[in-house]
Protein backbone atom coordinates (compact mmCIF):
# COMPACT_ATOMS: atom_id res chain seq x y z
CA UNK A 1 0.00 0.00 0.00
CA UNK A 2 2.56 2.55 0.76
CA UNK A 3 4.25 2.57 -2.34
CA UNK A 4 1.93 5.04 -3.76
CA UNK A 5 3.01 7.76 -0.94
CA UNK A 6 5.57 9.61 -2.78
CA UNK A 7 7.98 12.59 -1.69
CA UNK A 8 5.81 15.54 -2.79
CA UNK A 9 8.51 18.29 -1.74
CA UNK A 10 10.49 20.39 -4.31
CA UNK A 11 9.39 19.10 -7.32
CA UNK A 12 8.70 21.49 -10.79
CA UNK A 13 5.53 21.82 -11.01
CA UNK A 14 4.58 21.42 -7.15
CA UNK A 15 2.40 18.74 -5.64
CA UNK A 16 -1.26 18.93 -6.78
CA UNK A 17 -4.08 18.72 -4.43
CA UNK A 18 -4.80 15.42 -5.91
CA UNK A 19 -0.95 13.83 -5.21
CA UNK A 20 -1.69 15.10 -1.36
CA UNK A 21 -5.16 13.20 -1.27
CA UNK A 22 -3.75 10.47 -2.77
CA UNK A 23 -0.77 10.35 0.08
CA UNK A 24 -3.21 10.92 2.41
CA UNK A 25 -5.58 8.01 2.03
CA UNK A 26 -3.01 6.26 1.45
CA UNK A 27 -1.01 6.77 4.92
CA UNK A 28 -4.39 6.33 6.60
CA UNK A 29 -5.35 3.22 4.68
CA UNK A 30 -1.74 2.09 6.18
CA UNK A 31 -2.28 2.78 9.81
CA UNK A 32 -6.03 1.64 10.13
CA UNK A 33 -5.63 -2.11 8.30
CA UNK A 34 -8.81 -0.76 6.01
CA UNK A 35 -8.88 -0.15 2.61
CA UNK A 36 -12.25 0.50 2.68
CA UNK A 37 -13.85 1.44 6.24
CA UNK A 38 -16.67 0.09 7.54
CA UNK A 39 -20.26 2.23 7.74
CA UNK A 40 -19.44 2.65 11.42
CA UNK A 41 -15.49 3.68 11.00
CA UNK A 42 -16.53 5.82 8.04
CA UNK A 43 -16.81 8.85 9.36
CA UNK A 44 -13.24 8.49 11.32
CA UNK A 45 -11.45 7.32 8.67
CA UNK A 46 -13.05 10.06 6.13
CA UNK A 47 -11.61 12.32 8.79
CA UNK A 48 -8.29 11.50 9.38
CA UNK A 49 -8.22 11.51 5.69
CA UNK A 50 -8.97 14.89 5.65
CA UNK A 51 -6.47 16.16 9.01
CA UNK A 52 -3.45 14.19 7.05
CA UNK A 53 -4.26 16.19 3.62
CA UNK A 54 -4.49 19.09 5.60
CA UNK A 55 -1.30 18.70 7.72
CA UNK A 56 0.14 17.46 4.55
CA UNK A 57 -0.05 20.67 2.60
CA UNK A 58 0.84 22.83 5.63
CA UNK A 59 4.03 21.04 5.85
CA UNK A 60 4.86 21.44 1.90
CA UNK A 61 4.14 25.30 2.28
CA UNK A 62 6.31 25.82 5.25
CA UNK A 63 9.73 23.46 3.99
CA UNK A 64 12.45 25.52 2.37
CA UNK A 65 15.31 24.11 0.43
CA UNK A 66 18.17 25.23 -1.50
CA UNK A 67 18.12 22.35 -4.11
CA UNK A 68 16.50 23.59 -7.37
CA UNK A 69 13.39 21.98 -7.86
CA UNK A 70 13.86 18.19 -9.26
CA UNK A 71 11.65 16.93 -12.53
CA UNK A 72 9.05 14.42 -12.28
CA UNK A 73 10.15 12.67 -15.54
CA UNK A 74 13.89 12.77 -14.40
CA UNK A 75 12.85 10.63 -10.84
CA UNK A 76 10.18 8.65 -12.42
CA UNK A 77 13.11 7.10 -15.07
CA UNK A 78 15.33 6.81 -11.90
CA UNK A 79 12.31 5.17 -10.10
CA UNK A 80 11.88 2.66 -13.19
CA UNK A 81 15.70 1.92 -13.17
CA UNK A 82 15.68 1.31 -9.90
CA UNK A 83 12.78 -1.13 -10.56
CA UNK A 84 14.22 -2.91 -13.55
CA UNK A 85 18.07 -3.22 -11.30
CA UNK A 86 15.98 -5.10 -8.93
CA UNK A 87 13.94 -7.41 -10.76
CA UNK A 88 16.96 -8.59 -12.54
CA UNK A 89 18.76 -9.50 -9.36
Amino acid sequence: MCRNIRTLHNFEPPATDSEVDAAALQYVRKISGYSRPSQANEAAFNAAVRAVADASRRLLGELTTAAPPKSREVEAAKARARAAQRSAA
